[in-house]
């Protein structure tokens, strides 16, 4: 398995989310994080088989809440760029992209 990094601003989406959905209940907290860290651990041991969004951008959806991580698959390690909120503009990340 391929350790992972965060883009700093999508380690900040990542918390963000947490803290809302903590705010409404902290089992559901513990869901979303749990399944995020999922999305990771799939994404980390099998970089490549998930969807190309764009060029070398992957995407991986949740089938439990509307929070899809795009990612891209380094030689070394798995760099997350977003924990993406549906809600938000589809093109919002690009300018994460080395």
């Amino acid at each position: 398995m391929k350790p992972h990094g965060f883009q700093r601003e999508s380690l900040d989406e990542y918390s963000h989310a947490a803290e809302d959905s903590a705010k409404i209940s902290p089992e559901l907290a513990g869901r979303f994080y749990a399944e995020i860290e999922r999305l990771i651990g799939d994404v980390c041991r099998t970089p490549l088989l998930f969807r190309r969004l764009r060029g070398p951008i992957r995407r991986h959806f949740s089938t439990m809440f509307p929070f899809p991580i795009l990612y891209e698959d380094k030689p070394d390690h798995v760099r997350i760029l977003a924990v993406m909120p549906m809600h938000r503009d589809p093109d919002y990340w690009q300018h994460r992209v080395d």
